[in-house]
């Protein structure tokens, strides 16, 4: 099996490119970005006044709208990557933050994060008997999860935790808090520096404090399984016949690889992580489960998933995109925003001059340069933001990202496609 997980490689993964063709992203080029978006953000600052762009308070919030976000993503990632496609993100995370706060309410917030993985499993195997075993159409598949784990979660709040104190049919009664970490010297003295918003250090300061400060575990373990996967789906022979499940099931099965044994694992981790980032909402950001938790958070997160052309990296950029946008939103209200529409008037033209400049797309480059000029004009003529606009913040982002960045995106070439075993023979 070694061996043919290794032809694998050649014959099943059209997606990867000739030697030397593929750039890959070094840990220098990681940092410098890094550091020239904290730049931006500080020139955004210091042009336009609003200094909650960089706070550490802003960006810790961005990490807490993010982290269930990018797992529901990775959990896409996983089963896409294996060929299933899963919109029923949304009703895993449902029946993780049920499985949360029923087991977080028994035993314990540890024993919680197991019940959301657990609950999460469950529509996972629901997701996986249907398209994988049945063959059901992948996209009403996850329309029915959604539906179930909705339903299924209703009805179980309502018969275990209606009559117990704190609690109601909506509602579990409080669970207990799991650990968060801080490092004592170093936040208070990043502390003291963010408040002399000077340019960049200052900046640079709020955004080192946000990661080291009250950082619940939670966040430190989706940080490490978002590493596992890479590690697991790039680097091992077990990723690899995974992924060619994903590029040509066919093709895998010739070469031994057993496709819904794949496939079926693939569905379930995705289940477990999606339930993992309802359990994060359920666990951290609130300490109680309550009816309606996710608020869409598992569609956004298959957005992320888009965004980040399947890969992990990319998937952590979509949904810190989200999570930083929500964030200065939801903190700094229709004055925070009214900031960022000078940052995207300029990331706009930028565009439009690229498309002239280096693809000789002109009129693509002038529509962009047509659409920079109006957001530079409301940016001029206005102060604020009306509330009404403000909240569609993070998804017009993401939307515009995903608008620009749709041309370099390539799904797994067999996800969504109907798969019989022995086909290939």
């Amino acid at each position: 099996m070694s061996a043919a997980g290794l032809h694998v490689s050649s014959e099943v993964l059209p997606e990867t490119p000739p030697k030397g063709t593929r750039r890959r992203v070094s840990a220098p080029t990681v940092v410098g970005v890094f550091l020239a978006a904290v730049a931006v953000i500080s020139i955004l600052r210091v042009v336009t006044g609003a200094n909650d762009l960089a706070s550490s308070g802003a960006l810790a919030a961005a990490i807490g709208l993010a982290v269930p976000i990018g797992m529901a993503g990775l959990g896409g990632l996983w089963s896409e990557r294996a060929g299933v496609v899963n919109i029923g993100l949304e009703g895993m995370m449902i029946l993780g933050t049920w499985g949360a706060g029923f087991f977080g309410w028994h035993w314990g917030p540890w024993a919680g994060l197991f019940g959301a993985v657990l609950m999460g499993m469950v529509g996972g195997a629901i997701h996986a008997l249907a398209t994988v075993v049945f063959g059901v159409d992948h996209i009403v598949s996850g329309v029915a999860v959604n539906i179930i784990g909705l339903g299924v979660a209703k009805y179980l709040a309502a018969r275990v935790f209606t009559g117990a104190a704190g609690g109601g049919p909506t509602q579990s009664p409080p669970v207990a808090d799991l650990p968060s970490v801080t490092v004592p010297g170093a936040s208070s003295g990043l502390g003291t520096l963010e408040q002399k918003h000077i340019f960049f250090v200052s900046d640079l300061a709020g955004v080192v404090r946000s990661v080291i400060t009250d950082l619940s575990v939670v966040t430190i373990i989706a940080v490490l399984l978002v590493v596992a996967t890479w590690w697991i789906l790039w680097k091992t022979a077990f990723g690899l016949r995974l992924r060619s499940c994903g590029e040509s099931p066919v093709a895998a099965e010739t070469l031994g690889v057993n496709v819904y044994r794949y496939k079926f694992l693939a569905v379930l981790v995705s289940g477990g992580l999606a339930g993992l980032g309802g359990g994060y909402l359920a666990l951290v950001a609130a300490n109680i489960y309550r009816d309606g938790q996710t608020g869409g958070r598992g569609y956004i997160g298959l957005a992320a998933m888009i965004f980040g052309n399947w890969r992990p990296g990319g998937l952590v950029s979509g949904a810190a995109l989200f999570g930083y946008t929500d964030a200065v939103q939801l903190r700094g209200g229709g004055t925070t925003v009214h900031a960022m529409l000078l940052l995207l008037a300029v990331l706009i033209a930028a565009v439009g001059v690229w498309q002239i400049w280096r693809k000789h797309a002109v009129v693509q480059g002038i529509i962009a340069l047509g659409t920079a000029a109006v957001v530079g004009l409301w940016f001029v003529l206005s102060s604020t933001v009306p509330d009404e606009i403000t909240g569609m913040t993070p998804y017009v982002a993401t939307l515009l990202v995903l608008a620009f960045a749709s041309q370099r995106l390539r799904m797994p070439a067999a996800d969504g496609q109907p798969y019989r075993k022995g086909e290939g023979h």
